[in-house]
């Protein structure tokens, strides 16, 4: 698995909320920070995603993935059933664990704008 398909699996497992898959695309250290808050941990991210999400009936439109090496930028929209809800720029930045080949998301950050 390389750099996009990890992303790529990120927003597959969002969409789909399966939990377990997401993190396991996920650094143990995993960070992100966007507009609305800070998430210092794989674990704070997945509760966040699992529990207290504000809209978790949404999808990821990608509209652009951009890779250097281990650094994913991807621009999209998140809409829900009826409409775009905001456009969004995430960037990644991966890197391989344990001996494995697949890369995991250390760190992301987020900026977004209403559509």
């Amino acid at each position: 698995m390389d750099a996009p398909e990890t992303v790529r699996r990120y927003y597959d497992a969002l969409d789909a909320h399966e939990y377990g898959p997401l993190e396991s695309v996920l650094a143990p250290g995993f960070v992100q920070r966007r507009p609305d808050r800070t998430f210092e941990s794989r674990e704070a991210f997945v509760q966040f995603m699992r529990e207290e999400r504000p809209n978790p009936d949404t999808s990821h439109d990608l509209e652009s993935v951009l890779v250097d090496g281990d650094r994913v930028a991807v621009r999209g929209r998140v809409r829900d059933a009826d409409e775009v809800l905001f456009e969004f720029a995430d960037f990644f930045a991966l890197e391989c664990h344990d001996d494995s080949r697949a890369p995991v998301i250390e760190r992301l950050e987020t900026f977004a704008r209403k559509g």
